[in-house]
């Protein structure tokens, strides 16, 4: 059986799976999951795939696995990936600073700019209410906060996260700041040069598969943005 994988590239750590996946030519059962729909509260979904009713997940021959960095860490680990994604054991330091900001990430990139998002639309939508405002300028805030750690830090003398080669930690992080794009909050992001430059970097050294695994989030913002006229 292969490899099944089960996602929506609506969810950010989805789109970074997906992208290392096709970036490395794994080859892969599509297990597309609905998130809109429901889909992963289905009884076959917690009982089968997830009972964390999340994506993304696995399921390698019976072996099943749900988080996303877990995920990758194991195809580096069982598909051969080229080291440069998730450096191996042998080079400790390497693998160190990939793994340093895969944690970092969960309450700051993932954790600022998700909410932020959900304030902008998921929330509104699913209540019928108007955009929280107040929550909205604290969301920007704190995603303002990232960028600048991100640029300080991350980002302050190599073209790509803590590396001079691309990374899961550079897929992951993109992944999780376009999520802004969709509710046309790039301008958080973009008033970085540096990280402004280096989102770009990300999308020439993996398109076009940067691109197809955001089209979701491209249909988003051009719904948005309708939305927004309104």
């Amino acid at each position: 059986m292969a490899l099944q994988y089960f996602y929506d590239l609506l969810s950010q750590p989805s789109r970074a799976v997906y992208m290392i996946l096709r970036l490395n030519k794994i080859p892969y059962e599509d297990k597309q999951v609905a998130l809109r729909k429901g889909e992963h509260r289905t009884e076959e979904f917690i009982t089968k795939v997830n009972p964390f009713q999340l994506v993304p997940a696995i399921n390698d021959n019976g072996f099943r696995l749900t988080e996303s960095i877990a995920i990758v860490e194991y195809l580096m680990n069982t598909r051969k990936l080229a080291n440069h994604w998730y450096p191996p054991h042998t080079d400790p330091k390497r693998r160190a600073r990939v793994t340093e900001y895969l944690h970092w990430q969960h309450f700051n990139t993932r954790g600022n700019c998700a909410s932020l998002f959900q304030y902008l639309l998921i929330i509104p939508r699913a209540t019928g209410k108007p955009v929280d405002q107040t929550k909205v300028a604290k969301g920007r805030e704190s995603v303002r906060k990232v960028i600048k750690n991100l640029e300080s830090y991350y980002l302050r003398d190599t073209p790509f996260i803590s590396s001079d080669v691309i990374t899961a930690a550079d897929i992951f992080g993109a992944c999780e700041l376009m999520q802004l794009y969709a509710v046309l909050e790039e301008n958080l992001y973009e008033s970085s040069p540096i990280v402004k430059a280096w989102m770009e970097r990300v999308r020439q050294e993996t398109n076009p598969v940067f691109d197809d695994a955001h089209k979701m989030v491209y249909r988003v913002r051009d719904m948005y943005k309708g939305m927004a006229k309104l």
